[in-house]
């Protein structure tokens, strides 16, 4: 890796932004309109950019619009902030994704939870060794969404290829979290809270220094005010974070997660910086649902600021 473990590290340890992706009238890519919301991030201070996430409809997009997501994000970025690329499907799409990454200027790629539906525990870590190994000079991010995966299956993964640093830990179980990074290895790892800032507070209790955070596209105060509350111990500032989001993100979270992108690009549309658009399976919010996301960002204060 040309970047230190301890600077990736770092970077993960922190929040971790993970951009929209707008799209145009057209329905393709708007990568002018992306490139703009990634300055925006970067300017309000956001250190580590994850393109081809969740929240950028990483399965809604083309082979080669995550490649250029991924390119546009790297050039924006210019050393202002580590990329941790999304990576996935089968194994040769997730190597040939990963070596592009590398390639192209990335430091990290973040391997999403694989999709099949018959996933072994065994199998899970070949499936990780096979990427890892295959772009060393990268830091690799497993994305464990898996409740039956146990811990020791990762510190297996991670004794066999060092370039595993971190990993996004996305099961809502915080008690099984605390178990799983013992078991996998609390100091091995840098261990990141895979389910945003509603999950921050507790994980952080149990060994996580870092977040991921889709609302950080809207409102990039909120999120850094609460990592700055976690990192000096201060749970009351960050349950206070908690309580100013916690219904902008239970309108998330709801039907299973339906509408998650779908409330984040709406609230971006409210502030006139990215259309509102997704691709299917997601879907459009009704009148109701765009109603109660515009009054849930004016709350906060004019432009997508924070009041505190």
């Amino acid at each position: 890796m040309t970047v230190s473990q301890e600077t990736l590290r770092a970077a993960l340890a922190d929040v971790v932004a993970i951009p929209v992706t707008p799209f145009a009238e057209d329905g393709s890519v708007d990568q002018d309109t992306y490139r703009a919301l990634l300055r925006r991030l970067l300017d309000s201070g956001v250190r580590t950019l994850t393109p081809n996430g969740n929240t950028g409809e990483f399965y809604a997009l083309t082979p080669q619009e995550r490649r250029s997501v991924a390119e546009s994000t790297i050039e924006e970025a210019a050393g202002r902030a580590a990329v941790l690329v999304g990576v996935g499907y089968d194994v040769p799409t997730a190597v040939a994704a990963a070596r592009h990454a590398r390639d192209a200027g990335a430091d990290m790629v973040m391997v999403h939870q694989p999709v099949h539906p018959y996933v072994a525990a065994g199998g899970w870590v070949d499936y990780h060794r096979a990427i890892a190994e295959a772009v060393p000079e990268l830091g690799v991010v497993p994305y464990v969404r898996n409740a039956a995966l146990a811990g020791g299956h990762l510190a297996v993964l991670g004794e066999a290829c060092p370039n595993v640093l971190g990993v996004k830990y996305a099961v809502p179980d915080a008690a099984r979290f605390a178990a799983f990074a013992r078991d996998a290895g609390l100091e091995r790892f840098v261990w990141v809270a895979g389910l945003a800032e509603p999950y921050a507070p507790s994980y952080f209790s149990a060994g996580a220094t870092g977040f991921t955070s889709g609302l950080v596209n809207v409102a990039p105060e909120i999120s850094l005010a609460m990592i700055e509350a976690l990192r000096s111990g201060d749970y009351p500032a960050a349950m206070g974070v908690w309580e100013r989001i916690r219904r902008f993100e239970e309108l998330r979270a709801a039907e299973s997660s339906a509408n998650n992108v779908s409330v984040v690009k709406e609230a971006l549309a409210v502030l006139g910086l990215c259309r509102r658009d997704v691709r299917s399976p997601s879907r459009l919010l009704d009148a109701a649902e765009r109603a109660e996301v515009a009054a849930v960002v004016k709350g906060w204060g004019t432009a997508g600021g924070w009041c505190a």
